[in-house]
């Protein structure tokens, strides 16, 4: 299949990010390998282990609690050590410059934060948050002892990572202030996902529906590459995108 896109380079791309003042950023997994996080889907991810249907839906967290818990305190290990990497870094300059609207990121690893980034729209959650799943309440990282799992608050609920498993709803306010830039932009950054995985991967089509331009950074082409993306930057991206902030500078 031929792809309708236009490959780019970074200095190509400067170009067209000087043509648009409304940019917003939609992450996935694959910005935050070089952090240090492996795809949840790739050889060595958690799914190659762990089974998602045993593991990641919601019915088996409140059934089997201690067993979750297991695939729930390596996946804590992994991003607790993860930090930013330059693409993370990049995306937070293009916000301080005024061009970034926001970023829409699947991850749940509170790296563009970290990184600088103010408006981030947590999609799937933070895996750094905790609270209750039957009161709601929120229980602060330091007070938690990850020796003794499952966790419990003082309710009787299980406490749990601040995520959405399989089975569970994204949050109203994620999915309307995501909506909403989407639609607001005029340049929709699609960087280290797929977008197989619904309901986040409407959002370049509703992009693109308002108008938007789509440049997609992804090491390979995928699905959307040879439907919506105008732009296709292939490689990684914390290589590429201080190439991007660089040019876009000079």
């Amino acid at each position: 299949m031929k792809a309708r896109q236009r490959e780019t380079t970074p200095e190509k791309l400067a170009a067209i990010l000087r043509r648009h003042r409304r940019l917003v950023a939609l992450t996935g997994a694959g910005i935050s390998v070089e952090s240090g996080i492996p795809d949840f889907r790739s050889p060595g991810g958690l799914w190659e282990r762990f089974d998602p249907l045993e593991y990641a839906q919601i019915r088996a967290f409140r059934a089997h609690p201690a067993k979750v818990w297991t695939m729930l305190k390596e996946m804590d290990a992994v991003i607790t050590q993860a930090r930013p990497n330059p693409a993370h870094v990049a995306l937070a300059a293009l916000e301080a410059q005024g061009l970034l609207l926001g970023v829409i990121t699947q991850n749940v690893d509170n790296l563009h934060q970290a990184a600088g980034s103010k408006r981030v729209v947590e999609f799937h959650g933070n895996a750094l948050r905790f609270v209750c799943d039957t009161c709601k309440g929120h229980h602060p990282r330091e007070t938690l002892n990850f020796d003794h799992t499952p966790l419990y608050c003082l309710c009787g609920g299980l406490i749990r990572p601040d995520v959405v498993f399989f089975g569970e709803a994204i949050p109203a306010a994620a999915q309307q202030e995501a909506d909403q830039l989407v639609r607001d932009c005029d340049l929709l950054l699609v960087i280290g996902t797929s977008g197989e995985v619904a309901p986040a991967s409407y959002l370049p089509y509703t992009a693109k529906d308002h108008g938007a331009t789509i440049v997609e950074n992804n090491l390979e082409p995928t699905r959307l590459t040879y439907t919506y993306t105008d732009h296709f930057l292939p490689g990684p991206a914390g290589q590429l995108w201080p190439q991007v902030i660089k040019a876009l500078n000079n």
